[in-house]
């Protein structure tokens, strides 16, 4: 039997721990070193940066780290994979090479291309009626492009817009010579490359009961071991921080998902079909997992610049916080006069304790939020209106600090275009260009499948707790929508759960979740709900006047909401 294949990674975002890369190519032996450095907002900061300097537009951290490992790598025998090209992947080959060159070590460059629809936005539809023509406009591309390049002997690929999954996916399809319609193995791999890409996050990083796990060192990065038939076991390097648990794993598997069926340009992926199972210290097996042929459409990724946006957060001390909160909005409107931003936000956060042992506990914060197209209303007069305040405002009036000049924001939107359109090219390490042919079959996303409830639901005495005292959750963000994905720990907390946390139930617990349209998806294999809060965020991060714009914090709000839960349970 061929021997797994170990793949590791050293980055979920562009700003993640600099260390990670030399970490784990010294931590141990690894085949593979993928990095993930891009997100919906990377995209947009990648895009202005561009529109400074045609020549950039990739993630130049990355190109620092390879100055310092580079050769690690090659002396390793480990090949790197990584999305850093961002929207000049040829660019960041051109500069890896002058890099391998100026260091004398020798390695094979290759990068994909196809992703960047922006030439074809008017071809294709994706201009927006509000916003015009797009700053980016990126499709997903699957993994068969980087497969292309290993085989083609490659020792470093650079990408542009892919799926985040496809960086651990395309070097197991080339290791093990997988055909485009290994449906189950093409998903297995896919449900461990989606528990890589946030990096410590599988490792115990903003993990639910954080308490449990060991934390005096910083969580090492996840690493998966990748069977032939695409099935996994999830660990780390012995040593490292963190710990890595069927939760931890569960954990990450909510992340930015929607329902069972994760639709990828190479495979569906069927959530529900993923077994997880503890086969030893920091080990974790994923097995199971099933797939069918990936939708006829391929997912893109738009950017337009939205206006300008500022913000700033007012100290509230002692009595008549309510009162003084409504002068400062009073105060501030009156000073808009003609010339009051299109959007202002306000945001009380916290309350004083009733007898405040110290100042902080009779403090709470009220932040406004302003957006506009004139950035002259969001910085001048926004910032002038705030200012002018300090000495004719409530008292004791402080803020946290003074408002700045403002900033562009962008307005993230999803699209999406026949598989056919995409132009998916792996350029080889000698600059031969090799197509990359769309899926051999698609169908349709299919609805999630009904789930039957346990017959045996809980009942008996019930004791008023917080939820998080049986449950744990992962929340994050998908353009405009958010995710709040829910486990029990046991079967049993299981049996109670499902039935108990409705979307009405949800409406009930989170009333901001009311005015929005919500949709609950069943993983019992992960005793899980997982639940899509449509709009929520707004437009996206950039755009977004929430001060959690990412919703990153919503499962702990949820878990802190006190329900009825029965004893048997606790």
């Amino acid at each position: 039997m061929s021997r797994p294949l170990r793949i590791g990674n050293a980055s979920g975002f562009y700003g993640d721990r600099f260390s990670a890369v030399r970490e784990m190519l010294e931590g141990g032996p690894l085949d593979v070193l993928t990095g993930d450095y891009l997100a919906e907002l990377t995209m947009l900061i990648l895009g202005r940066g561009k529109m400074k300097d045609p020549e950039t537009g990739y993630a130049t951290t990355f190109l620092r780290q390879m100055e310092e490992c580079l050769g690690l790598a090659a002396e390793r025998g480990t090949k790197i994979v990584t999305n850093a090209g961002g929207l000049n992947p040829r660019g960041l080959a051109v500069k890896l090479r002058e890099l391998a060159d100026r260091l004398g070590v020798a390695v094979e460059v290759a990068h994909v291309e196809g992703d960047d629809l922006l030439a074809r936005v008017d071809e294709l539809g994706l201009a927006s009626a509000r916003h015009g023509r797009p700053l980016t406009a990126n499709a997903y591309l699957g993994a068969w492009g980087i497969a292309e390049c290993l085989r083609g002997g490659a020792d470093v690929v650079v990408t542009g817009r892919v799926t985040d999954a496809s960086l651990v996916v395309g070097p197991a399809a080339a290791h093990f010579g997988w055909a485009r319609d290994d449906w189950d193995a093409l998903a297995g791999a896919t449900v461990a490359g989606h528990v890589l890409e946030c990096g410590a996050q599988a490792t115990g990083g903003n993990y639910a009961f954080f308490q449990e796990i060991y934390n005096v060192k910083a969580p090492g990065f996840p690493l998966a071991e990748i069977g032939t038939d695409g099935s996994s076991v999830i660990t780390k390097h012995d040593g490292t921080g963190g710990a890595v648990t069927v939760e931890t794993v569960t954990a990450q598997l909510l992340y930015e998902i929607g329902g069972p069926y994760y639709a990828g340009p190479d495979v569906t992926t069927r959530f529900d079909t993923i077994e997880l199972r503890g086969v030893g210290r920091d080990r974790v097996s994923i097995s199971g997992v099933r797939g069918a042929p990936p939708p006829p459409l391929t997912k893109v990724c738009l950017n337009h610049l939205g206006g300008h946006r500022n913000e700033m957060t007012f100290v509230l001390t002692g009595l008549d916080i309510e009162a003084k909160a409504d002068f400062v909005k009073a105060q501030m409107d009156a000073a808009f006069g003609e010339d009051r931003p299109a959007r202002v936000e306000w945001t009380l956060l916290g309350n004083p304790a009733p007898a405040p042992a110290t100042q902080g506990e009779a403090t709470v914060l009220l932040r406004c939020a302003v957006l506009d197209p004139d950035p002259a209303k969001v910085g001048r007069g926004f910032s002038g209106a705030a200012v002018e305040m300090a000495l004719a405002g409530y008292p004791g009036f402080t803020m946290t600090s003074p408002p700045g000049k403002g900033s562009p924001y962008g307005v993230y939107s999803p699209a999406f275009v026949p598989n056919e359109e995409i132009e998916h090219v792996a350029v080889l390490p000698d600059g031969t260009r090799v197509p990359i042919e769309g899926p051999s079959a698609t169908r349709a996303l299919p609805t999630d499948e009904a789930v039957r409830r346990d017959e045996g639901a809980v009942g008996g005495a019930t004791v008023r707790a917080p939820l998080g005292r049986v449950a744990g959750a992962r929340s994050g963000d998908k353009g405009g929508d958010a995710n709040i994905g829910v486990w029990a720990r046991t079967d049993l907390q299981w049996r109670w759960l499902e039935p108990f946390l409705t979307v009405e139930r949800l409406h009930e617990l989170m009333p901001e979740t009311r005015a929005h349209t919500v949709t609950r998806h069943v993983l019992p294999n992960l005793r899980a709900v997982n639940f899509v809060v449509e709009g929520l965020l707004q437009e996206g991060v950039s755009a977004s006047t929430r001060f959690d714009p990412q919703g990153k914090a919503l499962g702990e709000w949820l878990r802190s909401c006190l329900v009825d839960v029965p004893e048997a349970v606790l």
